[in-house]
């Protein structure tokens, strides 16, 4: 299927699931709308996310004076860290991409800490989840396979975590303590006081 009938198809499911959902031909228009509909006095949490960090988010918010909230950043205490992600919960814009969106237009995901997919949930005034069109999943089935077989794999190469699917590329359902695969969630309906709008951007993003 083309992609832009595929993403306008998943952008019609999540609204027909109450998100607020828009289709952008390029991240850069989706960039765009993001730094006009975001005031430059607004707290904006940061979930931990490569297409985020891809799109240098934070460094284009901070440079027109938002408060950003961002755990990830180099030199911060556990402390710190933990604080910040706390903070997120109530920011007034929380954003995050996902890691797979189905095709009926579900939010799955699979977290580590679990702040990520709470904020995604509840608390923010507002969250906009940004993902480019190689998140789109035929199914719930294959949005999980979908983590397991890419998003797993590369997050723990990324963060240097000594677990077996670095190696292997494929999730192995890993016991130890450095585990990253220790939350899902499915958000399969808006909840009615949660303000989530899902982007979608006709290239690819993030993993």
């Amino acid at each position: 299927m083309h992609t832009e009938k595929l993403a306008l198809q998943t952008v019609a499911a999540l609204q027909k699931n109450r998100f607020t959902a828009a289709y952008f031909p390029t991240a850069a228009a989706a960039i765009d709308q993001l730094l006009s509909v975001i005031p430059p006095a607004a707290t904006v949490g940061i979930g931990g996310s490569w297409t985020l960090i891809q799109l240098e988010l934070v460094e284009k918010l901070e440079a027109r004076g938002n408060t950003v909230l961002c755990h990830h950043k180099p030199g911060l205490s556990p402390e710190q860290i933990l604080d910040i992600r706390r903070r997120q919960l109530t920011c007034d814009v929380f954003l995050t991409s996902t890691n797979a969106v189905t095709q009926d237009g579900r939010l799955v995901n699979t977290d580590a800490t679990g702040n990520r997919v709470a904020a995604m949930i509840f608390g923010p005034k507002k969250v906009i989840v940004l993902a480019g069109i190689n998140k789109i999943a035929a199914s719930l089935e294959e949005a999980r396979e979908r983590i397991r077989a890419t998003a797993a794999p590369a997050n723990n190469k990324r963060l240097n975590r000594p677990n077996p699917c670095v190696e292997t590329g494929y999730c192995v359902d890993c016991q130890g303590p450095t585990r990253l695969c220790n939350v899902d969630t499915v958000i399969h309906k808006c909840p009615p006081a949660s303000a989530i709008h899902v982007w979608l951007a006709g290239e690819e993003l993030g993993y």
